[in-house]
């Protein structure tokens, strides 16, 4: 039976989704606030987390953040009541899939479903891009055959661009992700870490884009 947490602070959603993914097989814990979904999800007891955004003690995203920094995989489905930007960061930030409420309880248990059935699964643990991949487990890149070691933070900006390849970053958003409050305003702290990863990983991999960002190509 798979192992569902449900951080949400308004009693009746909890409630519901409780009922809902319990009547179709889950076994379901419900904690209301940020604290409390970050210990839970931490322990490595569950399969999959539902995780509001506005929880009390520490948003749901930055749960989210922090979380994926710390190289946690654990499927995350975000609900919001925000506008399509909070879809956007949550999706920048690691999450699997992204509900606006108010939502239909089928679409949230069909969801549930899709993010654990084996084959996702089993594909949430690497991401790849070209012949970069990392392993979420390990924490370990791989460019072709050869194995890199990467600090934690190397690692958290590599599966940022991972999670969106072709796409450009700017970096606010790669500040915002990755770094969350830990950094001075103005800081060329990306720009940096980015010169690390192409050293690293291959200097064509990350193109500059002047004004924007960056983005991640595929290297074959």
């Amino acid at each position: 039976m798979a192992a569902v947490l449900i951080a949400e602070d308004e009693p009746r959603i909890s409630a519901l989704v409780r009922k809902g993914l319990s009547a179709n097989g889950f076994s379901v814990t419900v904690v209301p606030d940020g604290p409390s979904a970050y210990a839970y999800a931490h322990s490595g007891a569950f399969d999959l987390m539902v995780l509001d955004t506005g929880l009390p003690g520490m948003d749901g995203l930055s749960v989210l953040r922090r979380l994926r920094a710390e190289g946690s995989a654990l499927p995350v489905i975000v609900l919001t009541t925000r506008t399509t930007g909070a879809d956007t960061a949550a999706l920048l930030g690691g999450a699997d899939d992204v509900i606006a409420k108010p939502f239909r309880l089928e679409d949230l248990v069909s969801r549930v479903r899709t993010r654990l059935s084996p084959g996702r699964a089993a594909r949430t643990h690497t991401l790849s891009y070209g012949n970069l991949r990392l392993d979420l487990r390990t924490r370990r890149a791989h460019v072709g055959d050869y194995s890199v070691d990467l600090s934690a933070r190397e690692f958290a900006l590599a599966e940022m661009f991972l999670r969106h390849p072709g796409q450009v970053l700017t970096r606010d958003q790669l500040l915002r992700q990755v770094w969350g409050n830990d950094y001075e305003p103005g800081s060329n702290v990306v720009d940096v870490y980015v010169r690390y990863l192409r050293r690293k990983l291959g200097a064509r991999r990350f193109v500059t884009l002047r004004g924007m960002g960056y983005r991640l190509e595929a290297v074959h």
